[in-house]
């Protein structure tokens, strides 16, 4: 049996022949100084200790005002403990940021790599490969933080769905699936801290806590817009990533969002904060506002009347830090006038204290420590660069290949024209939420390796706003053997605070398309650079736009993976995260409905719940080769055991649908066996995806198919693979009724597996005992 395709021991071997000897430069102790001889023998600086005695040891020291000093990002020193200042903020969504303050770039430390916008990285479907970004992530956050120019807390992932396509932030996302979505969080969120919960490499978070995925769409914004959200889609929908990321992950982390859900705060809600991430999901660590939102709450929601009640809200509802300076001014007042006890502000205190004890921050010499020894050479090595490329290529995803026209040979093909506002980019490519790159392989630059370029923008910019620059373009596709467009989207049209109007192409892209297109004498390819889907409806149905190719936002070595798959070095095996609608879709579709589930007038969202015409399907994308499915293994029938049922409910289990908090879930899961064949002549990578149907008649709360597995395999022409799917029975086959009850429909399930192959199995439920009426 193939095991699945594994980063994680490429990664080391790389590294192992890539990397010198590791030079870690000393940086001074942020506390415990050993040197120090007022604190190194007092009880929260012994290691001998555990962290909780530690952390009790060191809040008693606190003065009340020093205490508020640590409840904000730019958290304060306290002098006489000997601790130092600490910047909280630190980004690292697909690399080592420089967004928030708590990391810069300069001296031993020029820049970080720059692995493609999550967006793509989740197209690869491969969750080695997401745990191997994290591990590389965290090698050159531990190097910059011992370098002395980065934090240890990284503010990443974001795992919000993709629940709109106009959302500017969705590049930023997983995708639309909440399982694929937490399957990431947990694999990113692992790779980054690591696998030991009492030491963390890096403290990691994922945000923005829930049901937040608007910005700035038809006037309202992100800072006032309260989302209405069902408990039914709360349940199955926005919070299972973070559920996943918390509970599998085990996340040191959780940011809470700016919106309102159900008319409250999100920083505010005790139901969301301390009933459901920390009691609930077991959170062992801390929970930090989105900047500002404590502010943001009394400010702009006016949800309390005074900003010391706006503080004492947000702490008694589970918040521990505040990205802003807002807890920082008022929390001594609300403690003061008797809004929140000072034992409120030590809860929140032992959270934030224990996760700094737990990255090692009070164990004296860093340089001593376990990653230590990470240094300059650790940033920008050639193993994390050429992961870069790895992740760009396995994260691209063929959309269409007539003929076939790719692979393109640089034996017939020995001049390209190469056309488009996006052609010749670097800094595009990273998307938003990044660093300094390494250095930067743009499209011109990676086809320019493998033949001779016509090079011609077309378009000053992606806006597009006029044909001047057309004539020259569709000259030099007349010339050409092959056209190759590169178009799309940038930070101009999605991002951050900019949702976007529609899906079509911005300004004339489309016209300079089929102008191109018409004129070529090869085949023309059209690759698209975008966070979120576009309605390429005419490109698609064109027969002279031969093929299509999304690249999302590739990082730093895109232009060499779109260029390795245009000429076949490599072989296209992403997958869509997301659902590509046509413009029509978004006809009456305000962002601001929150429902998943179609109704009147309703089209629904997601793959899950949307019925009508797509351009292209949730896990869409073609290969250079043919791969065939069979179910080797699979069972036919499923005991699920069940407690708790009354006898006058007894009657009839098969057909209901059961409480999870009934079966008996553990380890309760289907094991099925696959034979994935590759049919043609070239080897190739391949992406297995799975989903579930449920039995008819489940009402419209259910899906109408779910993903409940996936896995990567390469297989070798003409050669075979066998891949084992484990289906957890209560998390992956239940669906949640309109009372937000999670349930186990009994009866016969179908699992799909591409577009060949169906197999149904039935669930029974197995009584196991009975409460008296």
């Amino acid at each position: 049996m193939a095991s699945p395709f594994s980063l994680l021991n490429l990664v080391s071997i790389l590294v192992l022949l890539f990397a010198p000897g590791h030079t870690g430069e000393s940086r001074d102790p942020f506390a415990c100084d050993p040197k120090n001889g007022n604190t190194n023998g007092l009880p929260f600086c012994r290691t001998n200790l555990g962290i909780a005695e530690r952390v009790r040891d060191l809040i008693g020291r606190l003065t009340l005002e020093e205490k508020v000093g640590l409840l904000v990002d730019n958290a304060a020193a306290v002098p006489r403990l000997g601790m130092k200042g600490y910047e909280w903020w630190s980004e690292a969504l697909h690399g080592v940021s420089n967004v928030g303050p708590g990391t810069r770039f300069g001296g031993e430390f020029p820049a970080a790599t720059s692995f493609p916008q999550v967006i793509t990285t989740a197209a690869s479907f491969n969750a080695s490969l997401w745990e191997a970004i994290g591990q590389v992530v965290s090698d050159e956050a531990r190097a910059m933080y011992n370098g002395g120019t980065g934090g240890l807390t990284y503010w990443s992932p974001n795992v919000n769905i993709f629940r709109d396509p106009r959302w500017g932030r969705g590049q930023e996302t997983p995708g639309e699936d909440p399982v694929l979505a937490g399957r990431y969080a947990a694999s990113y969120v692992r790779g980054l801290q690591g696998t030991d919960v009492n030491r963390l490499k890096v403290a990691a978070c994922c945000k923005h806590f829930t049901a937040y995925d608007l910005d700035n769409w038809n006037g309202v914004d992100r800072f006032h817009f309260n989302a209405q959200v069902s408990k039914q889609d709360i349940e199955d929908t926005f919070d299972v990533p973070f559920r996943m990321c918390v509970k599998e992950g085990k996340v040191a982390s959780v940011m809470c969002s700016y919106n309102q859900v159900n008319g409250v705060p999100t920083c505010a809600d005790p139901n969301l904060l301390k009933k459901t991430v920390r009691a609930q999901w077991g959170l062992d660590g801390y929970i930090v506002s989105d900047c500002d939102s404590v502010g943001v709450l009394y400010s702009s929601q006016h949800y309390t009347s005074t900003p010391e009640e706006a503080a004492a809200d947000a702490i008694k509802a589970g918040l521990d830090l505040d990205c802003g300076p807002f807890l920082g001014q008022h929390t001594h007042d609300a403690v003061k006038k008797g809004l929140l006890a000072e034992t409120h502000v030590n809860a929140a205190l032992a959270n934030i204290l224990s996760v700094q004890m737990r990255l090692g921050m009070f164990d004296g010499e860093p340089s001593a420590q376990q990653y230590g020894n990470l240094g300059p050479r650790d940033v920008c090595s050639p193993a994390h660069q050429q992961l870069a490329l790895q992740a760009a290529t396995q994260g691209i995803v063929l959309l269409k290949n007539d003929g076939p026209s790719l692979p393109l040979s640089p034996k017939t093909h020995h001049n390209v024209a190469v056309i488009g506002p996006n052609s010749n980019v670097t800094v595009t490519m990273i998307g938003n939420y990044a660093g300094i790159a390494c250095g930067y392989t743009s499209p011109l630059q990676g086809i320019t390796r493998y033949a001779q370029t016509n090079h011609h923008m077309g378009c000053d910019n992606v806006a597009c706003i006029d044909d001047k620059q057309f004539g020259p373009a569709i000259d030099a596709a007349r010339q050409a053997d092959a056209t190759v467009l590169i178009m799309g989207l940038d930070q101009s049209i999605e991002a951050e605070t900019v949702d976007r109007a529609g899906l079509l192409l911005p300004g004339r892209q489309q016209d300079l398309i089929s102008k191109v297109a018409a004129a070529s004498k090869g085949p023309t390819i059209l690759v698209l650079m975008s966070g979120g889907p576009v309605d390429i409806t005419f490109a698609k149905n064109d027969p002279r736009v031969s093929a299509i190719l999304w690249a999302g936002y590739p990082g730093q070595a895109g232009g060499a993976a779109i260029a390795d798959i245009l000429f076949g070095i490599s072989s296209p095996g992403g997958k869509l995260p997301m659902t590509w609608y046509p413009q029509e879709y978004l006809t009456n579709l305000p962002m601001t409905n929150m429902a998943m589930r179609s109704g009147p007038s309703y089209p629904g969202r997601t793959y899950r719940f949307y019925k009508g015409p797509v351009l292209y399907p949730f896990g869409h994308g073609l290969t250079y080769t043919h791969f065939v499915h069979r179910v080797a293994s699979a069972p036919k029938l499923v005991s699920v055991p069940v407690d708790g049922h009354r006898r006058t409910n007894n009657t009839n289990l098969e057909n209901k649908a059961i409480r999870v908090t009934h079966a008996r879930c553990g380890k309760l899961s289907i094991t099925i066996h696959l034979d994935v064949k590759n049919m043609g002549s070239r080897d190739g990578t391949h992406t297995v995806l799975v989903f579930s149907a449920p039995p008819a008649g489940g009402g419209n709360w259910a899906p109408q198919k779910q993903l409940v597995g996936f896995e990567k395999v390469h297989v070798p022409a003409k050669a075979q693979q066998r891949v084992q799917i484990n289906i957890h029975v209560c998390k992956l086959l239940s669906v949640v009724d309109k009372a937000g009850i999670r349930r186990i429909p009994m009866g016969e399930h179908s699992l799909h597996i591409g577009d060949d192959v169906k197999h149904s199995f039935s669930l029974q439920a197995q009584a196991l005992g009975i409460i008296k009426s």
